[in-house]
């Protein structure tokens, strides 16, 4: 617990206090290790009047007036109780008469909705077991880690037989066992920080420095980022700085100014979605949601965040045709800055379907700081042209091959998120055209386009068995479909393609570097067929991958390659096991010194019908 002076809100005001939680809201006091008392302190400078109710004072409004203790709008009140579990709201009366509930900003914890009521929090309780994780992690840069990231929305990924939410430490017997079977490396979670309305996702939120009551107890959450990381599985949030939610209780008007958001309503207001902007340009909200971002990082061991509607905050309301926003330009580069001063190897994603340049560089180059940005490109062209009729590809060819025009711009994830099979968009498997068999049969060359396409990948749980309905934010995954062989099938694919990415150093090494990528025939638009090279840092082992996206079989097809010798098939979608029709090369393919597009040696493969198949070079072959 910290105590404010005149540096304090210097500090605050020039949005570089980026640890505001030690200073603002309810702290325990202690003295030779026992509480003895419990200081509350808010920051609210159009206040007449600040008090501090709950169930501590049998909810009496006027028993613990908070006192000003600045100029500057700080009040304070310190308790000489033990306050833990209690409790609390602020009541603001204002300059202009309005008589305000507030719940605490900087609250630890709140009470589970509907109940709005801040919870006093300890802080020190929870005991780590990551320490050989923390101390080890992110030895090696990211970019040429594997990283299969599974986002999951915690409420709906496996719910109680009642239907009611399982805790976060609930999860974690059934989560991570079940994310090391599938290869998975990452688990992004959707929002996590309190908020009042379940269809929001979280993200609609009030409660910056806390986690969510929904899920259970503060330290459940630790346990499971804890129990994760003894496992070897990195967790990142999805966090949203640009926007909250406009509840009475919560951040809006706070003190009847628009302390958080713009005055302005013309760019502080959302009206479709019913939230405020936050003001990025005001030092004191840089201050809070910096700290909140460093909060999450330091306190539960987070490796990072993906944060929510860039091109929303580098843009006014996300039009370019409107103007830059120079102040949430500038946090987002502060925000980047202070996150890698204090985590070296932290991972910021930004969720970016701008041309803004240089997202992905760091802010003393040029850019805003952030490791990667998800390829919106890349996902509108390969979803558009995988829903389209097998008959029709050949005339929308570019759709699958463009993408490799920018592939290398900027450090990309390749996202299949849970805003592609909501709102009748449909599930990624019914997207796709043709009867059942058909379905996933393109279903599965997609996930396999996914894992070989430059770039790390990400898929929205339930996906990876092919759920056939989209996502419902109301209920489970429909986890019965795995006793459909079918879907059973495509969870196997998923798995073998994650292994792969995890384990083939031609699939990851090189993510961004275009020494990774070669074309074969990006042109054979005809056959609607592709064919790539993937390399990593060795010399002496590259994959070549082959893409039939028409249900003709092809015998016979040549292709050129870049070595002399032998060639394997590691893995091929049209495996009976995957539920293909079990058209593979199962015996190597010997090179001919026969000249093929711009390469001196070729083979001749099976292409199955709407299939990926990779083939992996052996250089010493008899």
């Amino acid at each position: 617990m910290k105590t404010i002076n005149a540096d304090t809100l210097y500090y605050l005001d020039n949005g570089q206090l980026i640890d505001m939680y030690e200073f603002f809201g309810a702290h325990l006091v202690r003295k030779k290790g026992k509480v003895t008392a419990t200081r509350f302190t808010l920051y609210a400078p159009n206040a007449e009047h600040v008090k501090v109710f709950g169930d501590f004072n049998d909810y009496d409004e006027f028993a613990h007036p908070l006192k000003r203790i600045d100029d500057k709008g700080v009040y304070s009140i310190t308790i000489n109780q033990d306050l833990r579990r209690a409790t609390y709201k602020y009541v603001i009366e204002t300059k202009n008469g309005e008589k305000l509930y507030k719940t605490d900003p900087f609250a630890f914890y709140n009470s589970h909705r509907p109940e709005t009521m801040s919870i006093v929090s300890d802080r020190t309780l929870y005991e780590w077991q990551d320490a050989d994780y923390m101390r080890t992690r992110h030895e090696k840069a990211p970019y040429e880690n594997p990283m299969n990231i599974y986002e999951l929305h915690v409420g709906t990924w496996m719910q109680r037989p009642d239907g009611s939410f399982h805790t976060f430490a609930d999860l974690v017997d059934h989560l991570i066992p079940y994310l090391n079977e599938n290869h998975f490396t990452h688990v992004e979670l959707m929002p996590v920080i309190e908020h009042p309305f379940d269809g929001s996702w979280g993200y609609q939120g009030l409660g910056y420095f806390a986690v969510t009551s929904r899920y259970g107890t503060v330290d459940d959450f630790k346990y499971f980022v804890d129990r994760c990381h003894q496992n070897g599985i990195q967790v990142l949030l999805d966090w949203v700085p640009g926007h909250f939610c406009k509840d009475a209780h919560g951040l809006y008007r706070f003190d009847g100014t628009p302390l958080f958001e713009y005055g302005d309503p013309e760019i502080g207001e959302n009206p479709e979605w019913g939230t405020a902007n936050f003001d990025l340009g005001k030092g004191f909200t840089r201050s809070f949601l910096i700290s909140s971002a460093l909060f999450f990082m330091k306190e539960f061991h987070l490796d990072g965040f993906r944060i929510d509607a860039v091109s929303y905050m580098l843009y006014y309301h996300g039009n370019p045709e409107k103007g830059e926003n120079h102040g949430a330009q500038e946090f987002l580069k502060s925000l980047s800055y202070q996150v890698f001063a204090t985590f070296k190897h932290a991972l910021l994603v930004a969720e970016d379907s701008s041309a803004y340049p240089h997202v992905t560089k760091p802010t003393d180059a040029g850019g805003l700081g952030f490791n990667y940005k998800w390829n919106m490109g890349w996902m509108n062209d390969t979803l558009k042209y995988f829903s389209k009729d097998p008959i029709y590809r050949k005339y929308h060819h570019d759709l699958l091959t463009f993408s490799l025009m920018y592939a290398f711009s900027e450090n990309y994830v390749l996202p299949f998120s849970h805003d592609e099979v909501v709102h009748g968009k449909k599930s990624l498997v019914d997207k796709m055209p043709g009867d059942y068999w058909q379905k996933f049969a393109n279903y599965r060359a997609l996930i396999g386009y996914l894992h070989t396409h430059p770039g790390k990948s990400l898929l929205f749980m339930g996906q990876e068995f092919a759920q056939m309905h989209e996502w419902k934010d109301y209920t489970e995954l429909d986890w019965h479909l795995l006793s459909y062989p079918m879907h059973d099938s495509a969870l196997r694919f998923n798995r073998e393609m994650n292994r792969l990415s995890k384990s083939e150093p031609a699939l990851y090494e090189k993510d961004h570097d275009p020494a990774g990528f070669e074309w074969i025939d990006a042109d054979n638009a005809e056959k609607s067929v592709i064919s790539f090279i993937r390399r990593g840092h060795d010399p002496d082992t590259h994959l070549i991958v082959v893409i039939n996206l028409t249900p003709e079989v092809h015998h016979h097809f040549p292709l050129g390659v870049p070595a002399k010798g032998r060639y394997e098939e590691i893995i091929n979608s049209d495996y009976a096991s995957f539920g293909g029709s079990d058209l593979y090369n199962g015996l190597p393919l010997h090179t001919k010194d026969a000249p093929y597009k711009h390469f001196e040696q070729q083979i001749e493969m099976l292409l199955a019908p709407l299939s990926i198949s990779i083939l992996k070079w052996v250089k010493n072959h008899d």
